[in-house]
């Protein structure tokens, strides 16, 4: 029912496009999509009486009608880290992230366009994320990786069949050799940056807070931000669920400090942010040294009244082992956000509001 599919839409010239033939990005400014869909607040939202997976959140989805794919992702708990601050346990996804959260949508989408092979671009998280969901759904894919990438990682991505694609160069050179091959004739681009529908996907992170808290959403989400997909789906959440009247808390985005373009954009009061330096870094998942999404990232905090946190990477260490500590074995990148906010930060960046907080990975087994 690839009718029913909803059209994109550049949010810097207004360009709509058909989803079904679209490029993977805008023709006129070469820019990600954003999706031409609003849920109706009218609508019932029960997702109780759903299934047990991201899918329960149909009535606010963009893919109207039957699905196949599913993993039995999402419905993650919530457990307390401090006083008034909580986190949501992501890292008990099929694939440890919750960029599970994306990459079933990316993958249901590509099975109702039936395209003859998938491509994607991410030795981490959403690499495995992706080629686990395509296996899932029956697609051909083929990841593209940077040179270097830990034969770990690329492991992961080859245990669901995908092919792994390695690219001289970094991340850069790397995305570049995945939006070629995206230009051929039936390859879809399941892209965790560029493809809306990604962002559709994670946005159930926030509804699945709003579900756990009996309607209510804390005062802020505290979010690790490289190319901002979990953000930007929090955003969207919370705008939909403003219409619901419910009340928005802030959006507090993390970076390293090793590797920062957003936070120091917004420091600066910028619209947008410059690229800088790659440098080395615990947080290498939020390592992005110039992320497409960076005007729709900074106008969705400061919309919001939240505001950029960096960490340091021996602050991430210590953050990594107290979470160790309290029976929580996750990545360095996931303790970016405990690290700005927990008992380690120098400040009280909350400032006793309530919040919440996402742990994906897993620590060294």
């Amino acid at each position: 029912m690839t009718h029913a599919l909803p059209g994109y839409l550049c949010p810097e010239d207004g360009t709509r496009a058909d989803a079904r033939t679209a490029p993977w990005c805008c023709p006129v400014c070469a820019g990600p999509w954003d999706l031409d869909f609003t849920p109706d607040p009218a609508s019932a939202l029960e997702p109780s009486a759903g299934p047990n997976s991201l899918w329960r959140y149909a009535a606010a989805l963009p893919l109207p009608g039957a699905f196949s794919v599913s993993l039995a992702e999402g419905n993650t708990p919530i457990v307390p880290l401090a006083e008034r601050v909580h986190a949501k346990l992501d890292f008990l996804m099929p694939t440890l992230s919750f960029k599970d959260r994306g990459a079933v949508m990316l993958a249901e989408v590509a099975r109702r366009l039936a395209p003859r092979r998938v491509v994607a671009d991410s030795s981490g998280n959403a690499g495995a994320a992706v080629a686990a969901y395509c296996a899932r759904a029956g697609l051909s894919c083929e990841v593209f990786v940077p040179e270097g990438a830990s034969e770990r990682k690329t492991a992961r991505i080859r245990a669901h069949g995908a092919a792994v694609r390695v690219v001289p160069g970094g991340r850069e050179a790397t995305a570049e050799a995945a939006r070629a091959a995206a230009d051929e004739p039936g390859v879809f681009y399941a892209s965790h940056v560029f493809n809306p529908y990604f962002l559709h996907g994670t946005k159930t992170y926030v509804y699945e807070i709003w579900e756990a808290m009996s309607g209510r959403l804390p005062d802020a989400l505290v979010v690790p931000v490289g190319n901002g997909t979990l953000l930007l789906g929090a955003a969207l959440a919370v705008e939909e669920l403003a219409r619901r009247g419910v009340r928005p808390p802030a959006l507090i985005a993390v970076q390293a400090e090793a590797v920062a373009p957003l936070a120091s954009a917004f420091a600066a009061g910028a619209q947008d942010a410059e690229p800088v330096v790659q440098r080395p870094t615990l947080a290498e998942g939020i390592a992005i040294p110039a992320p497409p999404r960076a005007r729709q990232i900074l106008a969705a905090v400061r919309k919001s009244g939240g505001t950029f946190l960096t960490v340091p990477d021996a602050r991430l260490r210590e953050a990594q082992r107290d979470l160790a500590g309290r029976g929580l074995s996750v990545e360095p990148t996931a303790a970016a956000c405990w690290a700005a906010v927990g008992p380690l930060s120098p400040e009280d960046p909350l400032q006793g509001r309530t919040a919440v907080l996402p742990l994906c990975g897993a620590g060294p087994k």
